[in-house]
């Protein structure tokens, strides 16, 4: 992406008080300077847009290919007011409503699926029932959904069409209307609803799918011509080797019909946009490759809003559309820069901005904090690029007279404001949203100083090494995309400041990095795996695990399969791992957080007889929809496939869940108390003897607010409170206040937990009847888990006792050795501890006065080395610390008087190298650096280390290396000095 650099350098937002740096680096904001830097030139791949949208001849070809057929659109220029974005959303809802679709909220962007790393289609909340492993709770549905696509983000604002936020609107038919009606209401969606020109609409169809193109031709009436039958790569829809698939039509809207039908190309972005997908669910996709019909063929269909939007506001891209051109006129505005009178580059920039802020805004809403792993690094990785892009266009302060505040902020406020029919909850997240974009934004800034310093230090390198060996310098790619991706500077910036020092970059090396990057990153976040197996097979004639657990820990129930490594068996014998599927259950299957019950299956003979088999259940898991896995092993007998059986749950290990699940729900209430009513559960285990929370906050807990927190707990506690348990419908629930628990999915039908006055939260977990029950709550440990995430582990009832009896004789022992009283304990250990650290430093003292006498013995061994009278010292000071070390040169340095250079090493024990270079100022001046050269001899020693010009320090791991490594050092030293001409 080539950036503005030119007109950045003299923009009036940059700060003008240090002409002396370099465009490229006070772009950023950095501050060392090596050189005079040269504009960058524009290249033949950045067309350029004149102010008025109009473009030179020479240009035309290649502005078409980024906008399409229309005109570019600017601030200030004619857009259709009829159809906002948030009206076009609500007509598509609306329509199918009218049609017997039940609408649906959108589904989170951390998608239930554990095979799907972030929500890419509008058809993810429904895989379960496509796959047949849930039943359908209606017909038909209709959806606006939240994606996050980052497989393509280098097209990002490159491109008329590429995001990676979009909302995907989108109809389904589970079982219940399939091909024809889908094209029918598809049609009049399109054209009556939405007005587009029927003569402007093209279709596509899979080349063998008959039955489509008749009905296109046939029915709705689009001629012959606008019908392309296209391959199975363009138009046939797959999950993957095996599973659900079937043919697709896709819809496509051309800007330029007056160029005909002949050889038109619907790849052809300049013409054609695509912006409605059908998805014929028919087949099953065979593990030899052959498909067969599906029982229930289902629908699956994408309009893509911003498309939609695009084509009926009449504006050249998905950007300049009222969902996304708002957030780009206020980066415009912070940048003080006009997106009219903006050149090509620039524009790219604010399009840049405006689609990755909103990104962010909805990740951070959904609980993704930025960190270096996983969704939290999509975050990250998307945060730094809207800074990277903001400050490389100017941006500076907070937009309200604060100059070194953050922007990100302010941009986040347009986001939210334009949220409210997409996610309501955005809003209500504001405060957090905006604290952790600002945190994250001052954080970079400070990592974008360490990469300033990092560049250097590779220049450095890399002018020392061509110097060796006679080539030209060169940054490897492997350093640039480093620079790129963990300290955000952009090629064009790293490639300046390089050329300034007369070093080149690897540019073949970076892009080959940048490349695995995509593949890593498409390979890893843009797919959904649909599969058929065995356990769709078993499904069929297993009904859902009716669960008694609520009110009983015993049951009789019939034993409806078997499975072994997850294949079905009619019977098994003692020994044996198993699955067990019952009909009815006491056992609580893990889900919201809290593990599955323990306890045992009972087989007894013929109308109640002797005790025939018993199986030990170590964990109960959810599958296949809503059956219960009870997984265990036979220990005594063997049971089969249609026995009665007893199940009995182990008592003592369920109150356990109990009483911690409860204190999971007071310990929230009384984290929104303390620390404020932002913070939102990142994650949760309720076990038996304990719990753990994960939290979305920016720094640790004080000692203050974690005692009051469990005050607070344990008050509630001793109020010996009833719970209330529900079961309501969700929206009644969520207008009543409720909090819905972290990654627990929700039916229409959902269970209250409440403590009156204290919590009520959406739980389908095991609680305590009183909060009397749970005894007592003590915080064990707090601490951070990732960037903007903490965690607390915790125990309550049973555990708590536990634990508040083992501390107590932990400090009966430690009374006992000190000779004191428990309340003197901690003034005693602060005693000890001092007396400690005084009789360290006195000897770490007098191993350093050692040291130096020991080295004034050594001063006589200096030689002389010409043509600059250098007095040199090598040596081995035996088993000195690194310390005694440091002050025996520095000792030495001074008694040698300038210009002198003394390097010692020692092996103070344990494995351990230490080394020590210190050079006078006349050595430093003759381009000598102690750093640079006690690094390069350490790693003889199998270490390294570094420092200053004058004085620096190294270890290793190799103490046997030790006399080659200072032989090398002495040769090195003489050899260089030797060579530096008077």
């Amino acid at each position: 992406m080539l950036l503005p650099m030119r007109r950045l350098a003299s923009s009036p937002s940059l700060p003008a008080v240090y002409p002396h740096i370099s465009p490229a680096r006070r772009s950023l904001g950095l501050r060392r300077q090596h050189g005079r830097g040269a504009p960058a030139r524009r290249t033949s791949a950045t067309p350029v847009v004149c102010c008025s949208g109009s473009l030179p001849v020479a240009s035309q070809s290649s502005q078409s290919t980024m906008t399409g057929a229309n005109p570019v659109t600017v601030a200030g220029t004619e857009r259709s007011s009829e159809w906002s974005g948030d009206a076009i959303r609500r007509r598509f809802l609306d329509f199918y409503a009218a049609r017997g679709h039940k609408i649906l909220p959108s589904s989170s962007l951390v998608p239930d699926d554990p095979t799907v790393f972030l929500t890419i289609a509008g058809m993810l909340q429904f895989k379960p029932i496509f796959l047949g492993k849930e039943p359908r709770r209606v017909p038909c549905a209709t959806t606006s959904q939240k994606c996050i696509r980052t497989n393509d983000i280098e097209n990002v604002g490159r491109t008329s069409r590429h995001q990676t936020f979009f909302e995907m609107l989108g109809n389904f038919s589970f079982g219940d209307y399939f091909k024809k009606d889908a094209i029918k209401w598809a049609w009049e969606l399109t054209t009556k609803e939405y007005g587009l020109p029927p003569e402007r609409l093209w279709i596509s169809v899979f080349e063998d799918d008959d039955e489509a193109f008749s009905i296109w031709l046939n029915e709705v009436g689009v001629p012959k011509e606008r019908i392309k039958r296209m391959g199975e790569d363009d138009n046939f829809w797959t999950s993957g080797a095996t599973g659900p698939c079937g043919p697709c039509s896709e819809m496509y809207y051309d800007f330029h019909p007056e160029r005909g039908s002949l050889n038109a190309d619907l790849n052809d972005d300049s013409r054609f946009i695509e912006f409605y997908n059908l998805v014929f669910m028919q087949y099953n996709k065979n593990d030899d490759g052959s498909l067969e019909p599906l029982k229930q063929k289902n629908i699956d269909t994408g309009m893509g809003l911003e498309r939609m939007a695009r084509i009926l506001q009449n504006v050249p891209n998905n950007y300049e559309t009222d969902l996304i051109f708002p957030i780009m006129e206020k980066a415009a505005s912070m940048a003080l820069v006009s997106y009219s009178k903006a050149d090509n580059a620039m524009r790219t920039n604010l399009k840049v901005i405006g689609d990755h802020m909103r990104a962010v805004v909805y990740l951070i809403s959904d609980g993704v904090i930025p960190s270096n792993i996983g969704r939290g690094y999509v975050v990250r990785r998307l945060i730094r690029r809207v800074v990277r892009t903001g400050r490389l266009i100017g941006m500076r302060g907070d937009g309200h007279e604060n100059s070194e505040g953050a922007f990100l902020p302010s941009l986040a406020e347009t986001v939210i404001s334009l949220s409210s029919e997409i996610d309501p909850d955005v809003e209500s997240r504001r405060k957090s949203i905006l604290g952790e974009l600002q945190r994250e934004e001052l954080r970079f800034v400070q990592t974008l100083g360490r990469g300033e310093k990092l560049l250097d230090e590779l220049l450095d390198e890399a002018l020392g090494s061509a110097g060796d060996i006679g080539d030209k310098p060169c940054l490897s790619g492997k350093d640039v995309f480093l620079l790129y991706d963990t300290y955000g500077f952009p090629i064009e910036i790293t490639a300046e400041i390089a050329s300034e020092r007369g070093v080149t970059i690897d540019m073949k090396g970076f892009d080959i990095e940048m490349e695995n990057q995509r593949k890593q990153s498409q390979a890893a976040h843009n797919v959904i795996k649909l599969s058929v197996g065995n356990e769709t097979e078993i499904i069929k004639s297993i009904p859902d695990t009716e669960f008694l657990g609520y009110e009983s820990l015993f049951a009789t129930a019939v034993v409806k399969g078997i499975l072994i490594n997850g294949n079905p068996v009619e019977n098994v014998s003692e020994g044996t791992d198993v699955e067990i599927l019952l009909d009815r259950t006491p056992f609580y299957a893990e889900s919201g957080g809290q593990v599955g019950d323990n306890g045992f299956l009972y087989v007894y003979g013929e109308e109640g007889g002797k005790q025939n088999a018993v199986i030990e259940i170590k964990d109960v898991q959810k599958s296949l929809g809503n059956i219960f896995v009870h997984k265990g092993t036979i220990k005594q007998g063997s049971v089969e496939v249609g026995k009665k059986i007893d199940a009995a749950v182990d008592g003592k290990l369920r109150q356990g869940a109990k009483a911690h699940h409860t204190a999971t729900h007071l310990l929230q209430s009384a984290l929104k108390s303390v620390i404020g009513s932002e913070t939102s559960q990142a994650g949760s285990l309720v076990a038996f003897d304990r719990l753990r929370f994960d939290f979305s906050f920016h720094r640790p807990l004080t000692e203050k607010e974690l005692l009051e927190i469990e005050s607070l707990v344990n008050q509630w506690i001793s109020d010996a409170t009833h719970l209330e348990t529900n079961v309501m419908a969700l929206q009644d629930a969520k207008n009543a206040g409720a909090t819905a628990m972290f990654g627990e999915k929700y039916g229409e039908q959902v269970r209250v937990v409440e403590v009156p006055g204290v919590s009520m939260e959406l739980c389908g977990g095991t609680h305590v009847s009183n909060t009397a029950e749970i005894r007592g709550f003590k915080i064990i440990s707090e601490q951070g888990i990732a960037s903007g995430v903490r965690r607390i582990e915790a125990v309550a009832g049973d555990a708590f006792v536990e634990y508040v009896c083992s501390r107590d004789n932990y400090m009966r022992h430690l009374c006992s050795s000190l000779k004191v009283k428990a309340e003197d304990v901690n003034s005693r250990v602060e005693t000890i501890v001092e007396e400690l650290r005084t009789a360290r430093n006195e000897a770490s003292s007098l191993r350093s006065k050692i040291a130096v006498l020991k080295a004034a013995s050594l001063a006589s061994k200096a030689v002389l080395v010409e043509p600059h009278n250098v007095r040199i010292l090598v040596e081995n000071m035996g088993d000195v610390d690194a310390d005694g070390l440091k002050s025996a040169a520095e000792h030495l340095v001074g008694t040698l008087q300038d210009p002198a250079a003394v390097i010692l090493g020692s092996s103070p024990g344990d494995g351990k190298v230490s080394l020590v270079a210190a050079f006078s100022p006349g050595v430093v001046k003759l381009g000598v650096q102690a750093g640079k050269f006690v690094g390069g001899i350490a790693k003889l020693c199998g270490g390294g280390g570094g420092g200053k010009p004058n004085f620096a320090q190294a270890g290793g791991r190799k103490p046997e290396n030790l006399p080659d490594a200072l032989e090398k050092a002495r040769a090195e030293i003489v050899a260089a000095l030797s060579s530096k001409a008077s």
